[in-house]
């Protein structure tokens, strides 16, 4: 059997293996039960490396040993694999979100803040502003801004996009209103669907025409978006102009008035 280039590529990339690793994997799913001889011969991975390669295979689970003379290896159903491999990843982002939390206490994390604050110190808060791009890092920044305002948060975007980030923004609302901080929210898009909204997560959102889609905390920062919410990539710009956030600010409640 020949094994093709191109899947070796892609396989390789999924289940984090190198070059050999992927080979022989291919390999021994090719064959169900087999020698490292027979391995190395449908592979071309060189004979005196594929009993380290399978021997590495038979560690992450990938393969066992059966037992008798002479040494052959199963392959093992690729679902199973998939599944161990989920649950590997799972359980290691769980203990690297324990390790975070737990940084916040430490001494370490005291130093972070302080030279941070001693770097922004000088700074003019109209000098900071920056661009963020990926669904990822808008998400980030705009739930840092919501959990950080203090008074008001104003919120301007479509039906769609508070949909569809309603598992970071909800929360995040819930827990400005029961501080009675106050919460603005204008919505653009089908009527019916803001009425939806406003019924599943207990909001008060106006119907807008507008299009824009912006997020103000306590009218000094600004995280306007440059993408509509069907663009494949989130584009936007954080800003933190007191200036310009409360002009914004103003227009948008003059808007909500009428």
């Amino acid at each position: 059997m020949i094994i093709k280039p191109e899947l070796v590529r892609r396989i390789k990339d999924y289940f984090n293996l190198n070059i050999y690793e992927t080979k022989v994997w291919l390999a021994l799913l090719s064959k169900g039960i087999a020698s490292a001889g027979e391995i190395a011969e449908i592979s071309n991975v060189p004979r005196s490396r594929t009993y380290d390669v399978l021997e590495s295979l038979e560690k992450r689970g990938f393969a066992i040993v059966k037992i008798g003379k002479p040494v052959k290896y199963i392959s093992i159903k690729p679902t199973e694999i998939i599944e161990k491999m989920k649950t590997e990843t799972l359980h290691e982002a769980h203990e690297r979100v324990k390790s975070l939390v737990v940084l916040k206490d430490t001494n370490e994390y005291l130093e972070l803040e302080q030279l941070h604050n001693a770097g922004i110190a000088p700074i003019k808060s109209s000098d900071i502003t920056g661009s963020l791009k990926g669904r990822s890092n808008v998400i980030s920044k705009l739930r840092d801004l919501i959990e950080s305002s203090t008074k008001e948060v104003l919120i301007c975007t479509s039906a769609l996009d508070l949909e569809d980030k309603s598992r970071v923004l909800i929360p995040a609302l819930e827990k400005l209103i029961k501080s009675n901080i106050k919460v603005k929210i204008a919505l653009s898009g089908d009527a019916e669907r803001v009425k939806r909204l406003n019924a599943r997560f207990n909001l008060k959102a106006k119907h807008v025409e507008a299009s824009a889609r912006f997020f103000m905390a306590d009218k000094k920062q600004a995280l306007l978006m440059l993408t509509p919410e069907t663009s494949e990539e989130e584009m936007g710009v954080w800003l933190n102009s007191e200036f310009f956030t409360e002009s914004l600010h103003n227009l948008v409640e003059k808007t909500l008035r009428n």
